[in-house]
């Protein structure tokens, strides 16, 4: 007789295929029409199909142990962050590291110094009994932008319609080299906190010597020197092998395709091996790879790489929702009360990144006016790389033990940095992927706030949009007797109520980035 077998597996397959199915049909209404974001809306059902329905049993796959969860949601994490920086690596212009490296010196240098003091000085203020040197452990962990989370913003409609495309390309760069650069404010903090920390009981060597050594020897030398050499020769080695093998036709289109993707598990593999950063040497493989410009503008009209980001985004958010400890945040023995939670998240939203942005404003080309520098100081979510060293951080404390027990001091960072990285995470998604649906809302109220001003109560649609028409129109015809009487026509000085067709006309959209007049943005 026929038999209901219902075992993780085939319940876990069921529901991921039917909700990716689902969500299929109603795709582009969701992302082009009313701009929910991927990871919003994979969250939400990953809350839904653990905490709601229990078909998603993330503790039953990891056999009922903390610890092989925490190393599973990590190298799920690394296998996601892996072939999203390589992409990252192959879309951004051949060259790109070399032709634009005074703007990504200024975000990854004094900018990620900024956002880690910022992010550190909040949280060490907001989370009772908390020393400095644990938040300064805590704020490493959400330093890095998210490769992830910025394709959600980057890519896509919304992107071509309102952010310059040389912005567009920043950012990408910007949040796939930052990823692999949190080692060292993650370890510099946490070398401390061994050697030093509760005068270092438990390590065979102690003093702040050592910790230094360790910090610039292993960290800087071995992890990120190490990573930028290793993906620069495996990419270069790549892009000689691809070139050989086109010229001798001995790859198909398909194989050629997904080389990157393959690539970037290549380098995770191997750099997992060694010991080394394998997310900075993704992404320094990926634009070596691309570094003539050949490989990106060959592959530019294939899908198949929007089709694997978007399997990874609901894969790994989905996940996200289902391990994030949603009731710690409440029933956490009065650790953190919820309130200093919900006015931390909000403020590392607001001031982790926009002050040190807002300074150095003036050293970054991409940002030409007011409005991008808040737009550049805004969006850094926070996401997957987050998620990434919160696992790296968790598991190193673990072993800093003292007769066999997790060192007091270890253990008490790791309830704190495991509540604080996760919660902030959850903001970023949920704030960061509502910014453009609540913008798009905010002006369409402004919109018939003015109608309504202007003597036209029910305009709206096909006749608001008829209306600007007209006054371009009008505009226009203006110019065009400026240039006939020999004077060389300007764009005209727009009254107030004339602003939202403006922005219409130049950049199609209502709150778009991209200049006024001219200025292409490619």
């Amino acid at each position: 007789m026929p038999t209901i077998i219902l075992s993780n597996f085939n319940i876990f397959c069921a529901v991921m295929g039917g909700f990716v199915t689902l969500y299929g049909l109603v795709s582009h209404f969701a992302k082009e029409r009313l701009y929910m974001s991927e990871p919003l809306i994979a969250v939400c059902a990953g809350v839904l199909f653990h905490h709601g329905t229990n078909w998603i049993r993330p503790h039953e796959y990891t056999l009922l142990d903390p610890m092989n969860l925490e190393t599973t949601t990590l190298a799920f994490t690394r296998l996601a962050l892996s072939v999203q920086l390589v992409l990252a690596g192959v879309q951004i212009p051949g060259k790109y590291l070399k032709t634009e490296w005074k703007s990504l010196a200024m975000l990854l240098g004094p900018g990620m110094t900024g956002m880690w003091v910022a992010s550190s000085l909040l949280i060490w203020g907001l989370i009772p009994n908390l020393t400095y040197l644990h938040a300064l452990a805590v704020a490493a962990c959400i330093t890095p932008t998210d490769p992830v989370l910025s394709n959600s913003i980057v890519k896509g409609k919304f992107a071509d319609q309102n952010i310059p495309f040389e912005m567009q390309n920043l950012i990408i760069a910007e949040s796939g080299a930052n990823d692999g650069l949190g080692y060292p404010f993650l370890f510099f903090a946490l070398y401390i906190i061994k050697y030093l920390g509760n005068h270092g009981d438990g390590q065979p060597q102690t003093g702040g010597g050592h910790a230094m050594a360790y910090w610039f020897g292993e960290t800087w030398g071995y992890v990120i020197i190490m990573s930028v050499l290793y993906g620069t020769a495996v990419g270069y080695l790549a892009r000689l092998a691809l070139r050989a093998a086109k010229q001798r036709k001995w790859i198909d289109h398909e194989n050629s395709v997904v080389y990157p993707v393959v690539l970037g598990l290549f380098i995770l593999g191997t750099c997992g091996i060694i010991g080394t950063d394998d997310l900075l040497a993704c992404f320094v493989a990926g634009n070596v790879l691309n570094w003539d410009d050949e490989y990106r503008l060959e592959t530019e009209q294939d899908s198949f790489q929007g089709t694997l980001d978007m399997l990874i985004n609901l894969a790994i958010f989905m996940w996200f929702g289902a391990v994030c400890p949603w009731s710690r945040f409440v029933h956490n023995h009065g650790r953190i009360p919820f309130y200093r939670l919900v006015v931390l998240g909000l403020l590392i939203l607001v001031f982790r990144r926009l002050p040190a942005v807002w300074l150095m404003a003036r050293k970054i080309r991409q940002c030409h006016n007011l409005t991008q520098t808040l737009f550049m100081g805004y969006f850094g979510p926070i996401g997957v790389g987050a998620a990434f060293y919160l696992h790296v951080a968790l598991e190193f404390l673990h072993l800093i033990k003292v007769d066999g027990h997790v060192r007091e001091d270890a253990e008490d960072l790791r309830e704190v940095i495991h509540l604080v990285v996760w919660f902030i995470i959850m903001c970023s998604i949920v704030i960061h992927g509502l910014s453009v649906p609540a913008g798009k809302l905010l002006f369409k109220i402004e919109r018939q706030v003015e109608a309504f001003a202007d003597g036209h109560p029910r305009l709206s649609g096909k006749n608001y949009h008829r209306r600007g028409q007209e006054r371009r129109k009008s505009l226009r015809a203006r110019m065009s007797v400026t240039g006939a009487a020999g004077g060389v026509p300007q764009p005209p000085k727009l009254a107030h109520t004339a602003l939202p067709d403006a922005r219409l006309e130049s950049g199609g959209s209502e709150f778009s980035l991209l200049p006024k007049y001219g200025a292409s943005r490619r």
